[in-house]
């Protein structure tokens, strides 16, 4: 019996350690057309996912902010960055305006209807998670303020790197 709970106990312990994988969900990209995340995800390096929505002024301080580190970790270490709105078909017009005008050059994806949001448990924006190039989440980030920017760009070099981080 207590071998039994002792192989409980590490089959618990190795479930609880292995990485998320990102679930296949379609995405809309800002001409209308679907995409699967998967698909938008490289395979290369690390991928950043920042979930957010125009009415969150966090959330566009946070990708305004992160916005040279994201050319700098593209360059050097093949980072994609995917911004994902979680605005709904009703204020998904402003985002193409908005991203326009922010002049931010992230991979921009609506999640109108909250799927890809609710698959990963995300309750509220900002909300960012870091891939590595196997597609696991290995870092995750709820809120933001201002310096934010400074430790995910130290977590995406790191991944990129093969380096560890904690969630």
């Amino acid at each position: 019996m207590k071998n039994l709970i002792t192989a409980f106990a590490v089959m618990l312990l190795t479930v609880g350690l292995q990485a998320q994988q990102l679930p296949s969900t379609t995405l809309k990209t800002l001409d209308g057309k679907l995409v699967d995340i998967k698909d938008q995800i490289s395979t290369e390096g690390p991928t950043v996912i920042g979930f957010w929505a125009t009415w969150c002024k966090p959330c566009i301080k946070e990708l305004t902010a992160f916005a040279d580190y994201a050319i700098d970790l593209e360059e050097e270490f093949g980072v994609k960055v995917l911004a994902v709105s979680i605005d709904d078909t009703r204020n998904s017009s402003r985002v193409a305006p908005m991203v326009q005008g922010q002049g931010w050059e992230y991979t921009i994806l609506l999640d109108e209807n909250q799927d890809l949001k609710r698959n990963l448990g995300i309750v509220n924006v900002p909300f960012t998670i870091v891939l590595n190039a196997d597609g696991e989440v290995v870092w995750k980030h709820s809120g933001y303020s201002p310096g934010d920017e400074e430790n995910l760009a130290e977590v995406v070099s790191k991944v990129a790197r093969g380096e560890s981080v904690e969630h």
